[in-house]
């Protein structure tokens, strides 16, 4: 089965930015172009018939709008578009098995104009079986050029005591993709001892405690930039914490890309603290990479 690009319409700003973006990186894979709309009381092939008390005609006339709109603006992408009788989580999480990458439009949470992911994208970030993009609305489905003297980046976070082989991977297949330099990110705090005192440690103690952590990031850095020569990877450690550090860093990212291991919390499958913060914060789109 070849794997597709796939993104769910309904109708909404947000979802038509997701599938603009979509669009976009179906045409720099080289692969096809999926336009879905789940809703439990919809069955493939009647989307067009009309039903007492059917609250979703706008988001199907908009399904149907953007693949058209598509096939006109970038001809050389495949497009097929249709609909998913399911819940919009369940739907869009079985709709992505087996496929290449999911896009979802990042709706803000009414009052909170810093936080931009509603239930629907945490929910599905949280069980995709395959990487899901966050997009925005406003931000460019294609590339953007760097400011003067700036370089475009992709930027992931590293998790210096559990490295996700498949986070880094994804990661820099991205930065190749796209000609872009890759910002490897590490974000580390202090010390317990000192943290809770609420004092700056003295500057030596700082040095040491930065060392013991570029210590930790190397051998994946060192194995990550001997395994692709070609692309221009760069380390960044910061004090902060992980989630502080990545949103500094991606100030001007092209894309961010964050881990999510697949194990099962008691209360079912979850995002890290990490992942939460920056796919609630970040400017630029976010990528969740499910990794063991």
């Amino acid at each position: 089965m070849t794997r597709s690009v796939i993104t769910g319409i309904d109708g909404s700003p947000q979802s038509e930015a997701a599938a603009l973006w979509a669009a976009a990186e179906a045409r720099r894979r080289g692969r096809e172009l999926r336009l879905v709309h789940a809703w439990p009381w919809l069955r493939a092939g009647e989307e067009d018939a009309p039903r007492p008390g059917d609250l979703r005609p706008r988001a199907l006339d908009a399904l149907h709008e953007m693949a058209d709109r598509i096939r006109r603006d970038q001809p050389g992408v495949r497009v097929e578009a249709g609909v998913i009788s399911d819940d919009p989580v369940d739907g869009l999480v079985a709709a992505s098995r087996g496929q290449e990458l999911l896009v979802l439009g990042s709706r803000g949470l009414g009052g909170f104009a810093g936080l931009l992911v509603g239930s629907v994208g945490l929910a599905v970030a949280a069980r995709a079986p395959v990487p899901t993009v966050l997009v925005r609305t406003g931000q460019a489905p294609v590339e953007r050029p760097a400011a003067a003297g700036a370089t475009r980046e992709v930027v992931v976070g590293l998790d210096a005591r559990e490295p996700g082989d498949a986070v880094l991977e994804f990661a820099v297949a991205e930065a190749g993709l796209r000609g872009c330099r890759l910002r490897v990110v590490h974000g580390w705090s202090l010390l317990p001892a000192w943290a809770y005192g609420g004092l700056m440690p003295p500057q030596a103690d700082l040095r040491v405690q930065e060392a013991t952590e570029a210590a930790l990031v190397s051998p994946a850095l060192t194995a990550l930039k001997e395994k692709h020569p070609g692309v221009d990877i760069v380390d960044d450690l910061r004090l902060g914490g992980g989630a502080v550090a990545l949103l500094d860093a991606s100030a001007r990212a092209d894309l961010v890309v964050v881990g999510r291991r697949e194990r099962r919390h008691h209360l079912g499958a979850r995002l890290g603290p990490v992942a939460h913060a920056v796919l609630h914060h970040c400017a630029a789109p976010v990528t969740v990479v499910p990794h063991p």
